[in-house]
């Protein structure tokens, strides 16, 4: 188990793991051509769409978090 300390990035990691994958699978899929190796063109535009997404995220969730705490009504 991971220390409590490192749930913001350990989330991060795993968000931006599964989104760039989804969205780089769906990107891949669309250009490849019919008997192209999609399996590895999608594994490298995923590790690389990866390594940007992961700073990405740990950047942008305290913004967004701060911009929901604004538009949602307080308790």
């Amino acid at each position: 188990m991971f220390p409590r300390s490192v749930a913001p990035a350990l989330f991060g990691l795993l968000l931006s793991g599964l989104m760039s994958l989804l969205v780089s699978g769906i990107a891949t899929y669309r250009v490849a051509a019919p008997g192209a190796p999609f399996v590895a063109m999608w594994a490298s535009a995923w590790l690389t769409a990866w390594a940007v997404a992961f700073p990405a995220v740990l950047v942008a969730a305290p913004l967004a978090r701060r911009v929901v705490n604004v538009l949602v009504e307080r308790p």
